[in-house]
């Protein structure tokens, strides 16, 4: 979703679908090669079925893919990590910097009115209940990471929050800095399941098992009325719920994260029956705009509700500007080994 899309009509939706459930588990073999950096864990390699049978078209066909161990970081970047980085380096992010009028023009394509001056102010998506414009989002000025909703700066208290308004090349310049990277599609599904096979959840079929809530999502219809039964109507505090098979925190919903993968809805339909450690599509294509280049996007957020967006789901998929930062997005880091060395953070 580039920025001007923003400006105008946005929406950043999450998939919708079902997936079947099969109480199996997926192969994993590889043993840590080291200790694992500060904040990450260990995930060993193995063999899984990645998409879904009855997803959205861009989750078909299921495919077998074989990941390499890495490392995944335990917690989506939090604002006190996030905050270390850009004290240390001085950076800036996209949504503090002015929009580019004609990197806009060029992704809206022929006939589209030039932006004036005043939309070229920084800012970012936030959540508009009221839908002012006929959707459930609207630009704010002034929006950041460092005032995520364009109104209320952040606080000490919000420390151990995801960082969120970050855009896709923010995640990477992070990653960069800490010596590591972005993590792959394939290996943030893989991650994700937890060693589960097929299941519709990252802790397994069940929704709330038990009547527990194992994720923060919406609970309601939305964005008209949240019942908040899970403790929070935005986002949690990082390891606010358990972790999955692996020891991994929010891999369903609280903020999608973005990973290193271009976004094209044919990428698993042109895999052979096995793929080992795909890195994605050399480039991006998006039919609902062919104009924009799109990275990928996984995991929901604590705006996903059961009557819009089931992007929680580990085989759920979304795509984004890498320019554009949102208020429900954020990231984590992989690092692969042994090749790779990390800084602690």
């Amino acid at each position: 979703m580039q920025r001007l899309r923003a400006l105008l009509v946005v929406l950043a939706a999450g998939a919708c679908a079902r997936e079947s459930a099969e109480p199996s588990r997926s192969s994993a073999s590889e043993v840590a090669p080291s200790a694992a950096p500060f904040g990450m864990l260990w995930i060993p390699g193995g063999e899984f079925t990645m998409g879904s049978t009855d997803g959205l078209p861009d989750e078909r066909p299921p495919h077998r893919v074989r990941v390499s161990g890495f490392f995944l970081d335990a917690t989506e970047v939090t604002n006190a990590q996030f905050r270390a980085f850009v004290e240390a380096t001085g950076y800036v992010t996209i949504a503090e910097r002015p929009l580019d009028a004609d990197e806009l023009m060029r992704q809206a394509g022929p006939g589209a009115q030039r932006p004036s001056p005043e939309d070229l102010q920084p800012g970012a998506l936030v959540l508009d209940q009221a839908q002012t414009n006929g959707w459930w989002w609207k630009w704010q000025p002034g929006a950041s990471w460092r005032k995520p909703d364009g109104v209320n700066a952040l606080g000490p208290e919000h420390d151990t929050l995801p960082v969120v308004q970050v855009a896709w090349d923010d995640a990477r310049a992070y990653c960069e800095w800490a010596h590591k990277r972005l993590p792959t599609e394939a290996e943030w599904e893989y991650a994700a399941r937890g060693g589960l096979e097929r299941q519709r959840y990252v802790w397994g079929a069940d929704k709330n098992p038990g009547g527990a809530h194992l994720a923060n999502i919406w609970q309601g219809r939305f964005p008209e009325h949240n019942r908040v039964e899970d403790g929070f109507f935005g986002a949690a505090p990082v390891r606010s719920f358990p972790p999955n098979g692996f020891g991994l925190y929010d891999m369903s919903g609280n903020v999608w994260e973005w990973v290193n993968d271009w976004y094209r809805p044919d990428t698993y339909a042109k895999r052979g029956e096995l793929s080992v450690d795909p890195t994605g599509p050399e480039s991006s294509f998006d039919p609902q705009e062919p104009n924009a280049p799109k990275r990928v996007n996984r995991g929901g957020s604590f705006l996903c509700s059961d009557n819009y967006c089931l992007g929680y789901r580990p085989s759920a998929r979304m795509k984004s500007s890498p320019d554009t930062g949102l208020f429900h997005t954020g990231f984590r880091c992989a690092l692969s080994a042994p090749r790779e060395k990390s800084v602690e953070r």
